[in-house]
């Protein structure tokens, strides 16, 4: 792996700016929370009438058994895909340090680089899903439509892309920006992304992993794309295997699927860590960068 040496370190990145002072993460947060709430409310209240008050409570309650249907799929993607606008805004107002800077250190949202890295995943995802299907069997229902498909390949993407926004952008590199030490803001946002998942001790192990995973790559490619096609992959495969009724989500996981998934993903840990370094991907600048840079304010 071939790092350009005036690539910034990504985590560390926010100090880098000349008008980013350490508080000014904390007004982000709060500014960008209030915005996300305010669409939120907006977002939810227009649902209220067709979906009803118990698959809100379902929503907010931290979303897991809304996830075994389309509709619940697509308003819960949109409840956190909001946080990109909400954080574009925010930046705009507080004016600590450019959009394009939450995206990478190396010039804003490559692209082409978040599209090479979501085939291998995605392929050992869907592998995956399978085995698991036809070891276990299938114990959902049958949702599939063409509607549908095309909603959760526009939904899913944007909704994982908002996550990376959110632990390995703004909280991971605030936490590498305070504490100058990446590896230890690294783990700390690993287990607040666990946290908020609302899993049993099983899961919120397993979503520790994913977050350590999806940090390690953000850190290592200086942007969240690579992160955020693994991401994507991982909740793509999983919401096209609810649709087909061959999976259903669970806030309880096993300790015999959670160790099958942590294998699971170390492997393709080490795949793709392979493959970064033969490739070059995690060294890799986009060119003219500035005119592809996501919801850029520079």
């Amino acid at each position: 792996m071939t790092n350009d040496d005036k690539i910034p370190d990504y985590i560390t990145f926010p100090k880098t700016f000349e008008n980013y002072r350490w508080y000014k993460p904390i007004i982000v947060f709060i500014l960008s929370s209030i915005i996300m709430l305010i669409l939120q409310l907006i977002l939810v209240g227009s649902s209220y009438a067709t979906l009803g008050v118990e698959f809100i409570k379902d929503i907010f309650g931290g979303g897991i058994n809304a996830l075994n249907n389309p509709t619940g799929i697509f308003l819960t993607d949109l409840i956190i895909i909001i946080f990109i606008p909400a954080l574009y805004i925010t930046s705009k107002i507080v004016k600590d340090r450019p959009f394009s800077s939450y995206s990478s250190s190396r010039g804003g949202w490559n692209f082409k680089l978040y599209l090479k890295a979501l085939i291998i995943p995605l392929i050992l995802y869907i592998i995956y899903e399978l085995i698991d299907t036809y070891i276990n069997g299938a114990n959902g229902t049958f949702q599939f439509s063409l509607p549908i498909f095309i909603v959760i390949l526009i939904s899913i993407p944007l909704q994982c892309i908002a996550e990376e926004y959110m632990f390995r952008g703004l909280i991971m590199q605030t936490l590498g920006s305070w504490f100058n030490i990446p590896v230890l803001a690294l783990i700390i946002q690993a287990i607040i992304f666990a946290m908020v998942h609302g899993y049993n001790s099983m899961g919120t192990i397993e979503m520790v992993v994913f977050g350590i995973i999806y940090g390690f790559f953000a850190w290592k490619t200086n942007g969240i794309e690579v992160s955020s096609a693994i991401h994507t992959a991982n909740n793509l495969s999983l919401g096209l295997f609810v649709t087909f009724g061959h999976y259903t989500s669970t806030s309880s996981p096993s300790l015999a699927s959670v160790a099958s998934v942590i294998v699971f993903e170390i492997i393709l840990f080490i795949i793709m860590y392979y493959v970064g370094e033969k490739t070059d991907w995690f060294g890799e600048v986009p060119e003219n960068a500035q005119n592809i840079e996501l919801f850029s304010n520079e």
